[in-house]
């Protein structure tokens, strides 16, 4: 039994002709009878009894019936419902992120994606990059926005939590890891002379200075911590821990109330007037970059693709008005992932 021969014996029911359906369906009588016969066989009964310019359905047509309606209504229902997920009419988009993404980037983005494909369900999760990248290797992600530093692979996200699994690098033979940002580190303190520090924080500070004062830091387990911490060790110099362990926006707070200083991501600096910026003396640790990791494995969903254009164009158009927040600039060229 093929679905063609379903589509010509209902054609025929319909119709009651054989003639006539064989105009229906578009083929030559003599094939549609050969298809209806090539269908009895298979099903061992008689479909149809045929009159001299008519047929009728036989107890097994009968029963056939409702049963070939019902495929064939299944099987147009399946093609439709595919096209709209290939015209992105419709279907799901999970996206992976860390904290310090989805309030600026993400947002941004996700909100110019739905905007163009609001048939498109979003799904999106934060957490640390090695946790999005574990998370993508299972296929629980379609696409992850994660932190990748010179020689330190995949990182885990600053603030997002605490990390998990292998380091994934670029050249991991199932992630492929497309640049887009270039983020700076810098140390923040609370404005209007609320902090408690011997002496206040210049426009630049290096890590030796930094460390005479209090810090607020992540609980162990997060990678900006450990980032702080190593480059504490390199200059050896032993930091003052103030007050440690929460999440970002704990961190960012902390600050504020004049705890002690931070070193956080700028782009989360946004929204925060009673913070202070100060620049970070060195190099290598103090910058981070921003790439966004899918699978090599399996072909990208139509809606994945959708998002990378979009996210490419939104942020390059960003970065040509000069919106990006201060040291954070677009890299990502034609050339590039």
């Amino acid at each position: 039994m093929t679905l063609k021969q379903l589509v010509y014996f209902l054609a025929v029911a319909d119709s009651g002709r054989f003639v006539q359906a064989a105009g229906e369906v578009r083929i030559a009588q003599p094939t549609l009878s050969r298809q209806i016969q090539a269908l009895e066989d298979d099903l061992g009964e008689t479909l149809f009894t045929r009159g001299r310019d008519h047929v009728t359905l036989t107890a097994a047509g009968e029963t056939l019936l409702p049963l070939a309606r019902r495929i064939v209504a299944d099987v147009e229902t399946a093609r439709l419902e595919i096209a709209e997920l290939a015209g992105l009419r419709r279907g799901r988009l999970r996206v992976g992120a860390t904290p310090s993404l989805c309030v600026g980037v993400v947002a941004d983005v996700l909100a110019v994606f739905h905007a163009s494909y609001p048939g498109i369900s979003l799904q999106i999760s934060e957490g640390g990059s090695q946790d999005l990248v574990a998370d993508l290797e299972d296929g629980q992600l379609d696409l992850a926005l994660v932190i990748h530093q010179q020689n330190r692979g995949v990182a885990a996200a600053a603030g997002a939590g605490p990390t998990r699994g292998a380091t994934s690098g670029s050249g991991d033979s199932t992630l492929r890891l497309t640049p887009v940002l270039r983020e700076e580190l810098v140390a923040v303190s609370a404005t209007g002379g609320q902090v408690g520090l011997d002496e206040a924080l210049g426009d630049h500070a290096g890590i030796v200075e930094l460390a005479r004062h209090p810090l607020v830091v992540n609980r162990p387990g997060y990678e900006l911590r450990e980032v702080v911490l190593s480059a504490c060790a390199a200059a050896g110099v032993t930091p003052r821990i103030a007050v440690e362990g929460g999440e970002m926006d704990a961190v960012l707070r902390m600050v504020e109330r004049g705890l002690g200083v931070a070193i956080v991501p700028s782009l989360v600096l946004a929204g925060r007037p009673g913070l202070r910026t100060t620049r970070l003396d060195g190099s290598g640790w103090t910058h981070r970059t921003i790439a966004l990791a899918h699978r090599t494995d399996v072909a990208p969903t139509r809606a994945a693709e959708a998002f990378r254009e979009t996210l490419l164009a939104v942020l390059a158009r960003t970065s040509r008005t000069g919106a990006l927040p201060p040291g954070v600039r677009f890299i990502h060229s034609s050339s590039t992932g």
